[in-house]
């Protein structure tokens, strides 16, 4: 199932070199699709398309991109790929970035139903990382109520994350809630992922208060959980904690993709 994926995800990509940025877009998203913008979310197919063509950066533009990584769900319906962007600009320039994609397969095949981009300063050099795997005990329910559970198991563990990083610290709580080969988009300073969640942690821990941190989040806007348990997405708010001169505290939407090798066991996140 996680060659099908990156199989999908490649077709998509090489579709999407012929014709401009909605195009390449509007061809993989799901009718259902999310993608966070300034403010919030972009919610529906037709409002990230609106986004996507609202960009004057992107006019005449073309997207290409190299998935890095896959991961699927034991019941082969969730996924996720994680890669290297380029859009070629109309003038001849390319422009380098990073992307993350949550999948859900329908009756259309594999669709993206949660989105995101971001510029980079300079390109980096495209590979392959081994995907991301189901654990042997995980297997589809086909019971509303078991999977109403872990929809809630892990919007728990969402917020649980970030009391703990109001007790022991942002970088350290990252590092606890990650999983030892977790993907994180890094600054568009830098060219790469960062890998790890002790690398991911020192990486978020700099700049922080000595105790405590600088903002908490909630997964408000949803979450999407795969019927085996072991695979999910949560969308939310980071809310800054110290409110700025006029009183307001800034506000910035996220997505985190999250997994885990059976139900029995604590989620943990793996890209994002």
């Amino acid at each position: 199932m996680a060659e099908e994926l990156l199989a999908a995800d490649r077709a998509f990509a090489a579709a999407s070199r012929r014709t401009d940025v909605a195009g390449g877009m509007g061809a993989m998203l799901a009718d259902d699709a999310v993608m966070p913008i300034a403010g919030g979310f972009a919610v529906g197919r037709d409002s990230v398309l609106a986004v996507i063509r609202g960009d004057t950066t992107l006019a005449g533009a073309r997207l290409d991109w190299t998935p890095l990584r896959v991961g699927v769900s034991a019941d082969g319906r969730h996924g996720f790929s994680l890669g290297y962007t380029s859009v070629q600009g109309a003038d001849g320039t390319a422009t380098p970035g990073k992307y993350l994609t949550y999948w859900v397969k329908r009756a259309d095949g594999w669709r993206a139903a949660v989105y995101r981009r971001r510029r980079a300063t300079t390109a980096a050099e495209a590979g392959t990382i081994p995907p991301v795997l189901p654990g042997r005990g995980a297997v589809p329910s086909q019971d509303p109520a078991v999977i109403t559970g872990y929809r809630e198991s892990l919007a728990r563990a969402e917020r649980s994350f970030s009391d703990d990083a109001q007790r022991i610290g942002l970088g350290a709580a990252f590092a606890r809630w990650g999983s030892p080969d977790a993907m994180n988009m890094g600054p568009s300073t830098r060219s790469t992922f960062v890998i790890g969640a002790d690398s991911i942690g020192a990486m978020v821990a700099d700049g922080e208060p000595a105790t405590g941190s600088s903002v908490s989040w909630a997964p408000d806007h949803g979450v999407l959980v795969a019927s085996s348990g072991d695979l999910g997405v949560t969308m939310g708010t980071i809310v800054v904690n110290e409110p700025d001169s006029t009183g307001a505290r800034r506000r910035f939407s996220f997505f985190t993709v999250w997994r885990r090798p059976t139900p029995d066991q604590p989620w943990r996140y793996v890209a994002e």
